[in-house]
């Protein structure tokens, strides 16, 4: 049996409160390998997909918008205590951040989907290549830097989502 690294034992080991761990990984999704950023967004995408079809088409933005106000405002905490307890600046199992920034990018996305599968590989790509001024975001304190990185890439996601949309290039 091998041992963990010392990055490994302090991502699995957190003093941070059980909520914070419970929201930070998003209920689990960022414990699940490999790449837990992209499970957090596929959840994110799933659970947006159930929702917004129980919806009538005219709720659909001011959810998405609550939600993503409400898992922001919720987020930022639960990614500091959970960073703090890890003892790491921004945890790979701390998902929440994309969870927000994956909802940014579906912001009047069809729910259909073609549409979601594009906003979900768009968030994706941005998150990882981070374009400027996205990279200049993680350098705020602690949960905001890592939350509001992902809502920058969100936003580079939604509006080449819409564009997409609006030219009909997604079929």
């Amino acid at each position: 049996m091998m041992s963990k690294s010392p990055t490994e034992a302090a991502a699995t080991s957190s003093t941070a409160p059980a909520w914070a761990t419970r929201v930070a990984t998003f209920f689990g999704a960022g414990r699940l390998r490999p790449g837990p950023g992209t499970w957090g967004s596929l959840a994110a995408t799933l659970l947006w997909w159930a929702l917004a079809s129980q919806l009538p088409a005219e709720a659909r933005v001011p959810v998405i918008l609550a939600l993503i106000v409400a898992v922001t405002a919720i987020g930022i905490p639960a990614a500091t205590l959970e960073a703090r307890g890890c003892r790491t600046k921004d945890p790979s199992h701390v998902v929440i951040d994309e969870v927000a920034g994956q909802l940014v990018t579906l912001i009047a996305c069809p729910i259909h989907w073609k549409p979601l599968l594009a906003g979900f590989i768009l968030f994706r790509a941005f998150d990882i290549m981070k374009p400027p001024p996205i990279r200049s975001l993680e350098k705020l304190p602690e949960g905001t830097g890592i939350v509001m990185d992902d809502l920058g890439a969100g936003v580079y996601g939604l509006i080449v989502l819409q564009v997409a949309l609006h030219f009909h290039w997604l079929g």
